[in-house]
């Protein structure tokens, strides 16, 4: 433990041995170290994201985006696919999946099997490199919208006034050339279950119940379906101004 002052409160830090000796191994033989990469942009399954999508339990890994021209884009990983097993070991939660990838050889072909709208599917991946996979992800770019310039319809829903993405509301909320269409959100009320969920002024929603939207009453009509099948919860996948994309729930009661 490194200390300026020569005494430590006895917290110290390990790397497994079978972690080390691995990257000994690459050292050795590459001169620098070669980890897996998928390609995908995850985060946790909660318990409320498990009943929106209707799954039994929270577990997997959430794919929230795809980075264009890599291994899960060339497979056929969706966004909104949950990501429950990995070259055959259980994905217990989001925290375990990076460190599989990582430590999986590069150019091996996998099998990933995910749950995609309540069924498992089984798509092959032939995992690229991570250290170039995280320079591809830098550079990536979307194409510009091709959203008309008519002029915006905006509505109310779920505490959300909602217009459809144009040049205007891009200018106004900066929002990128990665989002290339969608609902933007122009604003929340104050108090609401939205604003609840941190979503703000500049969000696009991309998709309802994992379809997409394409006008404001997409939106209602998609949370009246889900309603009606019974779920107290709708998926919502939503687009940063920055171009970063997340699912959040939405009640429907």
């Amino acid at each position: 433990i490194v200390s300026p002052s020569g005494g430590s409160i006895g917290i110290g830090f390990s790397v497994p041995s079978k972690t080390a000796s691995a990257v000994v191994a690459q050292l050795k033989e590459f001169g620098e170290t070669r980890r897996g990469w998928l390609g995908v942009r995850i985060q946790g399954v909660t318990d409320d994201i498990a009943e929106s999508m209707g799954l039994k339990e929270p577990k997997g890994a959430l794919v929230a985006g795809i980075t264009e021209g890599g291994p899960a884009d060339k497979s056929g990983i969706q966004a909104g696919d949950v990501i429950i097993r990995f070259d055959g070991r259980e994905v217990p939660n989001v925290r375990e999946l990076p460190r599989m990838v990582a430590d999986t050889p590069i150019s091996k072909k996998v099998p990933v099997v995910v749950l995609r709208k309540g069924k498992e599917v089984t798509v092959e991946v032939s995992l690229g490199r991570l250290e170039e996979g995280e320079k591809l992800a830098a550079n990536e770019k979307g194409g510009k919208s091709d959203v008309g310039k008519a002029a915006p319809v905006v509505s109310k829903v779920a505490g959300l006034t909602l217009s459809p993405l144009d040049a205007t509301l891009r200018t106004k909320f900066k929002i990128k050339d990665t989002v290339a269409k969608g609902l933007v959100v122009t604003e929340v009320e104050p108090g609401s279950a939205a604003a609840e969920k941190r979503i703000v002024p500049g969000d696009t929603i991309l998709e309802v119940g994992q379809e997409e939207v394409k006008s404001v009453d997409d939106v209602g009509k998609r949370l009246e379906a889900i309603k009606k099948d019974g779920r107290k919860r709708a998926l919502l996948l939503i687009a940063g101004a920055e171009g970063e994309m997340r699912f959040v729930t939405l009640g429907v009661e």
